[in-house]
């Protein structure tokens, strides 16, 4: 389709001293092009003749070029209107419109007449579906006027999502952060198993929410000799070794803590058979007993367990629980050490 090189432009003024109406200012297509990449020139009869290269963006195989303009955007304001003279009857020449197919996407608009041809030049903008439109289309800040405020909106834009996205970065690594800071709270530093303060907060909340479990714990047998021989190497060397066989005895749910310099808590969550725990105990104390690798000798302990659960003391807080573990325990010490005793029904502190 042919059309002009350039577009003549009435330039009117109400200013006091001035005429009424000054010459047409004639623009040139690469001049047009700069200053209203948005632009759409309508003949009288409401064919698209000319279109901004921003336009074309949004519908690149080139069907928006001899177009009935009524056909390819539907007009918001004035609502229904069907023809160039209704636009420029528009107080203001202020359009709102959008695409017929992309009804999200939302266009403000100016209509001005071209000289006395019955041409009339549509200046768009997308408005407020600007960020859309840049994510949808791929556009970028050639696409805009220089003068138009939508660059610094997409700056902005940008900037924010930097800013967003390193703050969320930030917010990883302080959550990282905070877990691993919790985590270390409630981990015993040599072993890697649960501290004192972790075996508190498990039990109170097991008590608080119903749930049954069973508890064994355990004091080792010979460590002291351990200690005094070999060195506290040796017996960290022996902790650490424990530490693996408790945690190969429990299962993820469960929980395996060193309370003491050599006593441990396990707690089974929803285990309450004596019988399943003195297997437990027994298969544990058997290899405790397994001499440990240390330089050119061997370490020797075993250990002693006391088992209770949370079905013996049904009313007990869990400090009652605890106290009624070690009075098994010591009557596996009394009864020769190396051996796991369940504490019977009825029998601890509250009894």
């Amino acid at each position: 389709m042919s059309c002009p090189d350039h577009i003549a432009l009435p330039i009117i003024t109400g200013s006091v001293g001035c005429p009424a109406a000054l010459p047409p200012v004639s623009l040139d297509a690469t001049s047009l092009q700069r200053l209203m990449p948005m632009h759409l020139v309508l003949s009288p009869d409401g064919r698209i003749l000319r279109l901004g290269r921003s336009l074309r963006k949004l519908r690149p195989d080139g069907d928006l070029e001899g177009a009935n303009f009524f056909d390819v955007f539907e007009l918001r304001r004035p609502r229904g209107a069907r023809s160039v003279s209704e636009l420029q009857a528009v107080e203001g020449g202020r359009l709102s419109l959008h695409l017929r197919d992309q009804a999200n996407g939302c266009f403000k608009g100016v209509v001005v007449p071209l000289s006395n041809s019955g041409e009339v030049l549509l200046n768009l903008s997308f408005g407020f579906s600007l960020v859309e439109a840049v994510r949808s289309f791929d556009l970028t800040a050639a696409d805009f006027a220089g003068t138009d405020l939508a660059i610094e909106m997409l700056h902005l834009v940008e900037a924010k999502s930097a800013a967003l996205q390193e703050s969320k970065k930030l917010n990883q690594r302080l959550q990282g952060a905070m877990i691993a800071a919790e985590e270390q709270a409630f981990t015993d530093t040599l072993t890697g198993l649960k501290n004192r303060r972790a075996m508190d907060h498990v039990l109170t909340r097991l008590g608080t929410d119903g749930i049954p479990f069973g508890l064994l714990h355990l004091d080792l047998d010979y460590f002291k000799q351990v200690n005094d021989t070999h060195g506290h190497a040796a017996g960290d060397e022996v902790l650490q070794a424990v530490a693996k066989i408790l945690v190969h005895e429990t299962r993820e749910k469960d929980i395996a803590a060193r309370v003491g310099g050599d006593e441990f808590i396990l707690i089974f969550q929803k285990l309450v058979d004596v019988m399943i725990l003195s297997d437990i105990g027994d298969r544990i104390i058997r290899r405790l007993e397994v001499p440990i690798p240390y330089g050119d000798t061997r370490l020797r302990i075993s250990g002693s367990i006391g088992i209770t659960t949370s079905a013996h003391n049904p009313k007990a807080d869990p400090e009652n629980i605890l106290e009624t573990a070690d009075l098994a325990l010591y009557a596996s010490k009394r009864a020769g050490r190396s051996r796991a005793t369940v504490a019977p029904i009825g029998v601890g502190p509250a009894a």
